[in-house]
């Protein structure tokens, strides 16, 4: 495998890092993630097809861009990856072509099964998409020994539109998943949080979907309220401060859900994934060490020590800890960095949500406020 990464900031291309020769380099993939204006604009896709005429093309807005140890706002990052021994296919659809968001992740993986397919990568609309319900149509038909990782398109902190594109400019509602096939692809994956739960535990009393009602009884939403404090007047912007953690049943791993907008004539609360009424649930916390410590941890638990140096890190952090870190969101990028090394390529974006197994060999989960990590090497 060979990288290049090249980066479109204060209104150019510059390169950025090649991990090898680019003599006769032929990329079969290029990956760009970029502010909602550029990766908008016809001239982004346009340019990098130019560059890259032969490889399928994937673009995807963002809360932020990570390229190599730094972070970035209003620019794109590409990554263009050239495989020796590995074949790949990406698949497209849009949301408006279907009835929910299970249907969406359940075609977009018929599309792509195969007897040598060894991972998928997804990067899904961030604004239309029910995560959970994707993330049950991604599993509903994959062994759980074929990973399936990646993430929601971002906008900012501005929740207004997300923007995802396969060999196209990049539009609203769009769901790209990545095939990888092969003996010789080897895809490691991890994702780690680093929030403090308080408060006491709740019950989900009343909910549709991804849509809260209910808590113990009461509006969910006046009892966030209560917890606000000088944030109240900041929602829902301020809701990505103090996500939930969500325990589904007393067997399963707690997830972290984060809010995307609120109703006050419904007393609702949306949530990027779904909260079911019986659901155990408790506030969150910012700690601003633990937060740093999870994107070291996720880096480490992705690599995959048998099968030589990780080429590729694609890291896909929630913009709800870039809002909480602030000026030292570059600290996280930076750790993970530190596990890496210079011989491995990294990117990534920060999101909406984020896609992973909690383990190997398990299916995958929605995240929200992670720090999730695809790591690829290829083996001749």
């Amino acid at each position: 495998m060979r990288n290049a990464q090249i980066h479109y900031i204060d209104g150019s291309w510059k390169d950025f890092k090649y991990t090898d020769s680019i003599v006769d380099f032929n990329p079969q993939l290029v990956l760009a993630f970029g502010s909602t204006a550029l990766v908008g604009s016809s001239f982004i896709f346009e340019d990098l097809k130019a560059r890259f005429p032969q490889a399928i093309i994937v673009s995807a807005s963002t809360s932020g861009e990570i390229l190599g140890d730094s972070l970035f706002d209003d620019t794109v990052a590409a990554t263009a990856i050239e495989f020796e021994k590995t074949s790949i296919k990406a698949v497209s659809t849009n949301f408006s072509d279907h009835t929910n968001s299970f249907e969406v992740g359940d075609y977009l993986i018929k599309q792509l099964l195969s007897d040598d397919l060894a991972a998928v990568f997804v990067i899904s609309d961030g604004s239309f998409i029910n995560g959970s319900e994707l993330v049950s149509g991604l599993n509903a038909n994959i062994p759980a020994h074929i990973p399936v990782t990646g993430g929601l398109a971002g906008d900012g902190a501005r929740f207004q539109q997300t923007l995802v594109g396969l060999n196209q400019t990049a539009v609203n509602g769009e769901i790209v998943a990545i095939g990888f096939y092969g003996n010789n692809i080897c895809v490691g994956h991890s994702s780690f949080g680093g929030w403090d739960e308080f408060g006491r535990e709740r019950l989900v009393t009343k909910s549709e979907k991804n849509v809260l009602y209910e808590l113990d009884g009461r509006s969910a939403l006046d009892l966030y309220k209560e917890y606000l404090g000088p944030y109240l007047n900041e929602l829902p912007g301020s809701a990505l401060l103090f996500p939930l953690s969500v325990k589904i049943d007393d067997e399963s791993s707690n997830l972290v859900r984060t809010i995307l907008s609120i109703n006050e004539q419904e007393k609702s609360m949306t949530f990027a994934g779904n909260l079911p009424v019986g659901s155990k649930v408790r506030l969150m916390k910012a700690n601003f060490n633990k937060l740093i410590e999870a994107s070291t941890n996720a880096a480490t638990a992705s690599i995959v020590r048998d099968r030589g140096t990780t080429q590729l890190a694609i890291l896909i952090s929630c913009v709800g800890r870039k809002l909480v870190l602030q000026e030292r969101t570059s600290e996280e990028v930076e750790a993970a960095k530190v596990i890496f090394g210079n011989h491995t390529a990294i990117t990534g974006f920060y999101s909406y949500g984020e896609i992973s197994p909690f383990t190997p060999n398990t299916k995958c989960e929605l995240h929200n406020q992670t720090m999730t990590i695809t790591t690829f090497s290829e083996t001749l």
